[in-house]
């Protein structure tokens, strides 16, 4: 029976393999049970045995003081030398890791070698909580946070409702934002119902998929607000408030902001007032339409203008008025413009014309003579042209006309006042001061009896003067006026008439006659007088 050698005899010895611990190693694939110096045969743990099931098993983090544990205990016996290094490296290897692959045998190093590193290289199989993880991972990619998706409400409850996002995956709408909502909105939230929601958490703790409604519909009006940006397209609106500086419009859910100085004009001249309840509060309500100057959601910046979509919104109204409009209507209007030719007036979504001519009944030279701006006027349709989108208006159509009254209180002869308006080379006009509305020509022949080479040699322009009625034209709306005429024997009859007319209309007529009758009566004591 052979006597144990120690392993420096063993060494010595040339009938012996060199590389015994090689020589004997199983194929590659099997594990090594790991050997102490003492040669004692380490116990295989569970995360060993797991670990040696296949070969592409993930290489486990190396413990630095457990690799050095064999090298620690072959220093600290005495009776023992250093193990070669190809055997030291097994061992340490074995140590270190139950999955390495053993080492080549020494007829074929390189190979096995390759081998070896091959499988060490190899793809880690998932641990038993990989699958979850690679379902979470999924599921984060596939439901982004911060992104809008489509839904279909499959139920409720008082305290969530449950958006089917398609797919079989669900999601929950919690109640602190139910809570929040309008008593209309909560109502529309019924089974069926297709909804845009906001993705908050697309895996919470509980691994539910958070949702918001509320979100949704605000992201969904940002996107909107950017659509509206860049198409240069108006929104029509209501002014919900004002602030300091301008109104605030509601732009869906979004508060937009117009500045004063992107007011449209006609919206300024009326603003009166010291403090913002007097400039802007009579403005609540009113519809408005604006354009979108900037979007910025970083900063909740919403910027509108009115002025900017002014042309627009007329041009809008005013189609949607010429539409409906109908010649000889009664309509209530405000003056905006005033032009040599005429006036321009607001009926309520568009912009109609009234010709000089037909502003009032008197001759007038520019439409500041009859009306001013901001004038609140009734007009009467005379004209639609829906081809050219053009309104015809007259003011003077609803008004009291002055000849009906002139047809029934003047006559020929009669002495009127009046005040010179305008000079011309045949004569003069003058406006009838009882009648302000009318005018009569005093031609060249009538101003004097002796030649006149300019009406201006014997009248001025802004002179009151007495006249006499010589012309009465109702049909044609002439009246024609004299100055010479006045002191004219030929009318003296008509003039007693009217003068004894014009004494008895006046309220002091008969208390003065009867005292001009006792004036003219003889005195009874001074006939009663004795002569001397």
């Amino acid at each position: 029976m052979e006597t144990a050698m120690s392993v420096e005899e063993r060494g010595k010895r040339e009938d012996l393999p060199q590389d015994a611990s090689y020589a004997e190693l199983p194929p590659a694939g099997t594990s090594i049970p790991a050997q102490t110096a003492d040669g004692e045969i380490v116990p295989e743990t569970a995360a060993d045995a797991a670990g040696n099931t296949t070969q592409e098993a993930a290489p486990q983090p190396v413990d630095s003081s457990a690799s050095t544990k064999p090298a620690a205990a072959a220093d600290s016996d005495p009776g023992e030398v250093e193990a070669p290094a190809e055997e030291g490296a097994a061992t340490a290897q074995n140590d270190s890791t139950a999955e390495a692959a053993p080492a080549v045998a020494a007829s074929e190093p390189t190979v096995e070698a390759s081998e070896s590193g091959a499988a060490a290289e190899q793809p880690a199989t998932d641990p038993p909580s990989a699958p979850a993880e690679k379902a979470s991972a999924k599921e984060e990619a596939k439901y982004q946070r911060g992104r809008v998706y489509p839904g279909v409400i499959s139920s409720t409850t008082p305290t969530a409702v449950y958006v089917d996002l398609g797919d079989g995956d669900q999601g929950l709408v919690p109640g602190r934002e139910l809570e929040l909502m309008t008593r209309k909105m909560l109502e529309s939230l019924t089974v069926g119902a297709e909804v845009d929601v906001y993705v908050v958490n697309p895996r919470n703790h509980r691994g539910e998929t958070v949702l918001s409604i509320n979100h949704a519909l605000e992201e969904l009006d940002w996107r909107n607000a950017d659509r509206f940006a860049k198409s240069k397209e108006v929104y029509e609106a209501q002014v919900g408030g004002y602030n300091k500086g301008g109104l605030i419009v509601r732009f869906g859910r979004l508060r937009g902001f117009v500045p004063q100085s992107q007011l449209a004009e006609d919206r300024v001249r009326n603003i009166s007032g010291d403090t913002p309840e007097e400039r802007y509060g009579p403005m609540v309500n009113q519809p408005i339409g604006v354009k979108v100057m900037e979007v910025d959601r970083h900063r909740n910046r919403l910027i509108l203008s009115e002025r900017a979509a002014t042309r627009e919104v007329r041009q809008r109204r005013k189609e949607t008025l010429i539409a409906d409009l109908k010649v000889g209507e009664i309509r209530q209007g405000r003056v905006v413009s005033l032009e040599s030719f005429g006036a321009f007036v607001d009926i309520g979504g568009g912009e109609g014309l009234i010709h000089v001519s037909e502003l009032a009944w008197g001759h007038i030279t520019h439409p500041r003579q009859a009306v001013n701006i901001g004038d609140e006027v009734e007009v009467e349709v005379i004209d639609v042209d829906r081809k050219a989108k053009r309104i015809g208006l007259s003011r003077r159509r609803v008004i009291r006309d002055p000849w009906d009254e002139i047809a029934t209180s003047l006559r020929r002869g009669q002495l009127i006042r009046g005040r010179v308006t305008k000079l011309t080379k045949f004569g003069a006009f003058a406006r009838l001061i009882d009648h302000d509305s009318v005018e009569g020509l005093i031609h060249i022949s009538e101003l004097s009896g002796e030649r006149v080479a300019h009406p201006r040699e014997v009248v001025n322009r802004g002179d009151e003067l007495v006249l006499r009625i010589i012309k009465i034209d109702i049909k044609e709306r002439r009246l024609g006026l004299s100055l010479k005429s006045v002191q004219s024997t030929e009318y003296l009859d008509l003039d007693w008439e009217m003068a004894i007319q014009d004494a008895a209309s006046l309220p002091n007529a008969e208390p003065d006659t009867e005292t001009n009758a006792a004036a003219s009566e003889p005195d009874p004591q001074s006939e009663a007088a004795p002569e001397e």
